[in-house]
């Protein structure tokens, strides 16, 4: 930043402007330096630091780094009161060039030139010419000059003259490994004090390799995880410097090799980008020692993909195959993170690859990172192997994955053990990615499953309309034969598929192409309740009079599954109510049977012959009494107006009979009230009684006997072997027999 974009800068910003005038001008460094450290702006060792640098300018530029690199406060400091102490002369400078710079201060608290203006008027400090450094002076300094420089150094170093003092001992005791003076130093202060950004003096003895020191301040009690401004333990130190020995000791002594500073560095990282392999290799050497089943350097370096790392760990010592506690090595986690540069370092060391590293691959999808798997381990696996891996791929949609086992060598028409290929089981669970990748690699359209499934069938049955536009694009037949004699059409129609249906069609199917059981794609669709479907083949002129080989049309399945949507749109396009199948049964049949009342009601408003018969000589009004319909039943009486009521089949059976017959209480109720003949007798003169009696559901018996509305029931009417319904009932030993028994008995007044 320099000044010309701050009309009224921060003192950094001054220092960098005006760095040349600053290196140039400041005579009194040492003067300066000290004013710094009473002031609390340097640290004893930094003074220590730029003291020790001979040339003055170069000490001036290093002593300059340091306050811009400590921040804005420091740098005001400087300004104010060290360098108007020390040099008064090049301050007025400082002073005067940004006083030019804007004369209208707006923040006193924070620019420069506020700051120094408001500590002017706080504490004036009185002007002092700095001539004792210039030899031009030297012989004429007034002696009070001096005297007067002396005082105003001293009263702004006395309060902290003897701290400097024992802080700098302490440094120099400690960068010698002068243990016994460095003993005496520290007797009555806490050793594991920080400063400000050297850390502790086990953090100095660490810097400099002084294991005697490190030893004995170990012996006082001194904490390891004790951090620096930069995160940093000892440990870190010992490290980034190289010192091996130092190294040792403190991890003997406990210290985390592990530990993190402020960058998510470990001392192992530190050890390794400064090139000191000794420190190194005995880091990897500690670690398998005493660090066992945990997340070593190996694991960290694979995770933040620092392939330098890990191949300087590597060299000197470290384990490939190491497990975490997760029992996971490192090459997983390089895999699983997507890390190919220190996967490839693992892989070249000669790592194992397991079948969790593979499904990291899975995971992560990536053809390079397989790519790489593969060229290393694809001789140590079988082709077995190899194909449960492509088959594990496609049936996860992971295109990439395939893409780099197929260019392995993997044969892309391998079948598994349900005889499906790769592309077959790609098109089937409609993986369109890995089937483009199977097909731009010369996969076989033709291969079939084994029970005559081909690709184009599977991509109906599954609903994928790009995969179906691609095979039939590709030439596949739109009236291929499938199992059963089924084409694609008869597939859209039982999986419900409209869209797919139409495509189909467009290009070429048959639409009143019938299956092995005579079944056109309309009856398919009318028998499985597909509205949408019927909808479209009805639009592309399928024949609403084809019948399958039960001679069965579309109206009849409509009319078995129930839906009066469906029956709805077969009879608005011309399907005949009255058509009858090998049975002689018509819709209405089939939607009585049932118990569709709604598909009846429909079929009755088209004029459905409500007296129809089958071959039984049955009626629709005989199969809903027998099933129990009494919706439907009462449909169909409401519509004849009861006139079919008491017709009767072949064996001369009502629809009572039937009802009473299987135990259907509510349809006997409903029938006697539209005047049903409670005494019919069929062809071996039983009464519905006798039905009911013989098999034994006596809540339809009491229905019976009990009724008073019209004609009553005779208890004494004899069959054709002179048998009473008492005497049927006796004849078989349920309880419920039992109980019918009794309550007849009743009845006839045979007992109480």
């Amino acid at each position: 930043m320099g000044s010309t974009k701050f009309t009224n800068p921060y003192a950094i910003e001054v220092i960098r402007t005006r760095r040349k005038e600053l290196v140039g001008g400041i005579s009194n460094t040492e003067d300066l330096l000290d004013l710094l450290v009473s002031n609390g702006v340097l640290l004893p060792e930094n003074r220590v630091l730029v003291s020790s640098i001979a040339a003055q300018e170069e000490k001036n530029s290093r002593m300059l780094n340091i306050l811009v690199s400590r921040g804005e406060r420091a740098c005001r400091i400087f300004f104010y009161p060290c360098l108007k102490c020390a040099q008064p002369d090049l301050y007025q400078n400082m002073k005067t060039y940004v006083g030019q710079l804007n004369e209208n201060i707006k923040d006193t608290r924070r620019q420069l030139i506020g700051y120094l203006l408001e500590k002017d008027r706080q504490c004036p400090i009185k002007k002092i010419q700095d001539t004792s450094r210039n030899p031009l002076y030297e012989g004429s300094l007034h002696k009070s000059k001096k005297t007067e420089l002396a005082s105003s150094l001293y009263e702004l170093k006395k309060s902290s003259a003897k701290p400097e003092d024992s802080s700098t001992a302490i440094f120099k005791a400690v960068c010698t490994g002068d243990v016994p003076l460095l003993q005496e130093l520290i007797r009555g202060i806490n050793i594991n004090d920080r400063t400000a950004s050297s850390g502790t003096i086990l953090h100095l003895a660490a810097e400099h390799g002084q294991v005697s020191v490190i030893n004995f301040l170990l012996c006082q009690g001194v904490k390891l995880d004790l951090r620096d401004h930069l995160g940093r333990t000892a440990l870190h130190k010992a490290s980034e410097m190289g010192h091996t020995a130092a190294v040792v000791a403190l991890i003997r002594a406990g210290a985390d090799i592990y530990a993190k500073d402020q960058a998510s560095k470990t001392p192992q990282h530190l050890a390794a980008q400064n090139g000191h392999e000794n420190t190194v290799r005995t880091l990897v050497v500690e670690e398998r020692r005493s660090f066992k089943n945990q997340t070593t350097f190996l694991h960290m370096a694979a995770v933040d993909d620092d392939s330098v790392l890990a191949e300087i760990l590597l060299s000197n010592g470290a384990s490939v195959d190491t497990r975490d506690g997760q029992r996971k090595t490192a090459l997983f986690h390089a895999i699983s993170r997507g890390n190919e540069k220190t996967a490839a370092v693992l892989l070249q060391a000669g790592a194992q690859v397991d079948y969790g590293i593979i499904e990291a691959a899975f995971e992560l999808n990536s053809k390079p990172m397989l790519s790489l798997l593969l060229m290393n381990i694809k001789t140590a696996m079988s082709e077995n192997e190899l194909k449960s891996i492509l088959f594990k791929a496609v049936q996860r949609n992971l295109d990439m994955i395939v893409a780099a086992l197929i260019d392995s060598g993997v044969d892309v028409n391998v079948c598994n053990d349900l005889g499906y290929t790769p592309l077959l089981l790609a098109i089937e669970l409609s993986n369109l990615e890995v089937f483009k990748v199977l097909v731009s690699n010369k996969a076989q359209l033709d291969k079939r499953l084994p029970n005559q499934m081909s690709a184009l069938h599977l991509a109906i049955q599954s609903g994928s309309m790009p995969i179906t536009e691609i095979l039939l694009d590709m030439g596949m037949k739109p009236n291929i034969i499938g199992p059963k004699e089924q084409m694609p059409l008869h597939f859209s129609a039982l999986h419900n598929q409209p869209a797919l249906m139409a495509l189909l069609l467009h290009n070429g199917a048959q639409i009143n192409s019938v299956t092995q059981d005579g079944f056109t794609a309309l009856h398919l669709a009318s028998q499985s309740g597909h509205k949408e479907s019927v909808a479209q083949l009805l639009e592309g002129k399928a024949d609403v009079h084809a019948q399958d080989r039960q001679a069965r049309t579309a109206l009849h399945w409509a009319a078995a599954q129930g839906d009066a949507g469906i029956i709805k749109l077969l009879l608005h396009a011309g399907s005949n109510t009255h058509t009858v199948e090998k049975d002689k049964k018509t819709p209405l049949h089939l939607a009585a049977m049932a118990g569709h009342a709604q598909a009846v009601s429909t079929l009755l408003s088209a004029k459905a012959n409500v007296a129809a018969k089958d071959m039984d000589g049955c009626t629709a009004l005989h199969y809903a009494a027998r099933n129990g319909h009494v919706h439907v039943a009462a449909v169909i009486l409401t519509s004849g107006r009861n006139k079919n009521v008491n017709e009767r089949n072949v064996w001369r059976r009502t629809p009572l009979h039937l009802a009473a017959e299987h135990g259907k209480e509510l349809v006997v109720g409903l029938l006697l009230e539209r005047q049903a003949k409670i005494n019919a007798t069929d062809n071996n003169k039983d009464t519905p009684l006798h039905w009911a009696c013989r098999t034994g559901y006596l809540g339809t018996v009491q229905k019976l006997v009990n009724w008073t509305l019209g004609e009553k029931v005779n208890l004494k009417a004899t069959n054709n072997v002179m048998k009473t319904p008492l005497q049927v009932a006796e004849a078989e030993g349920t309880l419920n027999h039992q109980n019918i028994v009794v309550l007849l008995k009743r009845k006839m007044f045979l007992i109480k």
